[in-house]
């Protein structure tokens, strides 16, 4: 197979300046060049690698086969066949491996980069799926898809016993949602909240027209409060207000892994409202995620795993952790409270605050504790920083969820390339590259260093042996001069 390419004229100019070649758009002849002869880029190592991985759990295979049901059958209708969902998958890998938020940024990378294309299995020829494809895709495949894969990349780790699940930390982060505060509507009139605010405004003998003592009035009236109960965005109305990493006020959602604190695999992940409770649903959540493990594990699904459980002071809740304690489960979770009323409680509820306050004081527990703070915490800064989740472009729980499963499936996947080769990511293969080129220059420099340092005592020997010739010569000797 060959390709074709074009050349346009380059006519000289020499019109009494300097002598250049102008770039033309007419076409020019053709000449033709095998696919063979192509360049290849060294950049290739590390998808060669991902590409190898996902081979050798068949994971082209099983999505197609899970993404099946979701497309139409019947060909007759016309139409063009459907993108294969492998590669709708592996370009949402791209843009988590190369920090692409946006999906058109992630269909213009994948257009653009021979690499990247060679993962794909797409041709120079071929033209590489749209941005406007991930929406009718996603839009296409159900939910359970998703999660289906995410237990396929658990049961991958499994095999390389990444994966044990008998201590599990849980915790959550902060992502900015695609919603804007100044959009905000009144739930009840559907009054916007600027004209809220020029209401008060006007009504407090401020003028309304000008949009700078608005804003000084708003941010220094008494009883301001955004309450989500009240308002909301009409554009993305799961998006909640709350406060940011920073403490800045802006609309959220709120990602929740649950982490494995032997291996530092995410063997559970779940998206809550930017005003839920962190404890709301602990003991729940926690057992589903002991049921997915079993699963990957090949397990049944209601065997007892799970030994203890890792949260922080936010994950306090008395009758929550109750259960998980009925259940067996051993909790490490500390008490924001410090001098709390324990005769308020009911007995069962002390008991379950004293156990976890034991736990949390023992040395196990402090170690827990440690390994909560660093394996936990690493995995939100892999998928929401550096994986391009921190602030999603997509609007709606079930959006944002679908994609972000698969992010934190590509996390783990990063460490299992980790295991298996040394690098889990591109910029550890690009910073591999850029040490193996320091060491050899540091090697050459070395050689070079020995080389003069010889050549100057050669020099300096024959220097010598020269002197003691001339006084011999002359019937003088050393010791005589």
């Amino acid at each position: 197979m060959a390709w074709r390419f074009t050349r346009s004229p380059s006519p000289l100019l020499k019109a009494g300046g300097p002598v250049f070649r102008k770039k033309t758009p007419e076409e020019a002849p053709t000449f033709w060049i095998a696919t063979s002869d192509l360049p290849s880029t060294p950049a290739t190592a590390f998808y060669q690698k991902l590409d190898t991985v996902l081979a050798e759990c068949r994971f082209a295979e099983e999505v197609r086969r899970l993404a099946a049901p979701f497309y139409e059958m019947d060909t007759s209708k016309g139409g063009q066949p459907g993108i294969d969902p492998a590669v709708y998958f592996k370009m949402l890998m791209v843009g988590f491996f190369e920090n692409l938020p946006s999906e058109r940024a992630i269909a213009a990378r994948c257009a653009d980069s021979l690499s990247i294309r060679e993962f794909l299995h797409y041709g120079l020829g071929e033209r590489t799926p749209h941005h406007s494809s991930f929406t009718v895709i996603r839009q296409r495949l159900a939910a359970g898809v998703y999660d289906a894969v995410f237990a396929l990349v658990l049961r991958a780790l499994r095999e390389k016993k990444l994966l044990k699940g008998k201590r599990l930390a849980i915790d959550t982060s902060v992502l900015e949602a695609n919603a804007s505060l100044r959009s905000l509507e009144h739930r009840l009139t559907g009054e916007r909240y600027r004209q809220y605010v020029k209401r008060l405004a006007a009504a407090a003998g401020v003028d309304s027209a000008d949009p700078r003592a608005v804003s000084t009035f708003d941010r220094k009236r008494p009883g301001r409060k955004t309450s989500n109960d009240e308002w909301q965005n009409p554009h993305d109305p799961d998006a909640k207000v709350g406060p940011d990493k920073k403490g800045v006020t802006r609309m959220l959602y709120k990602p929740e892994h649950v982490v494995d604190l032997e291996t530092g695999a995410i063997v559970a992940v779940e998206l809550n409202l930017g005003d839920e409770r962190d404890a709301t649903g602990l003991a729940d959540r926690v057992l589903v995620a002991e049921q997915q493990v079993n699963v990957a594990v090949g397990d049944p699904p209601a065997r007892a795993r799970v030994e203890t459980v890792v949260a922080d002071m936010g994950y306090c809740d008395a009758t929550e952790l109750g259960m998980l304690q009925e259940a067996g489960i051993r909790t490490a979770v500390a008490d924001p409270v410090r001098n709390r009323r324990m005769e308020k409680l009911t007995e069962e509820e002390r008991r379950a605050l004293r156990s976890a306050k034991r736990t949390t004081r023992s040395q196990s527990g402090r170690a827990l504790m440690r390994q909560r703070g660093e394996l936990c915490e690493r995995t939100f800064v892999h998928v929401l920083d550096y994986g391009g989740a921190r602030r999603t472009t997509l609007r709606g729980r079930e959006n944002i969820f679908k994609r972000y499963l698969l992010q934190a499936a590509c996390a783990n996947l990063s460490l299992l390339l980790r295991r298996l080769s040394g690098i889990g990511t591109l910029k550890q293969t690009w910073a591999a590259s850029a040490r193996a080129v320091a060491a050899l220059t540091l090697a050459l420099l070395g050689f070079l260093r020995r080389t003069l340092w010889s050549w100057s005592v050669q020099l300096a020997t024959r220097s010598s042996h020269a002197h003691e010739c001339t006084l011999l010569r002359f019937g003088l000797t050393p010791a005589a001069e």
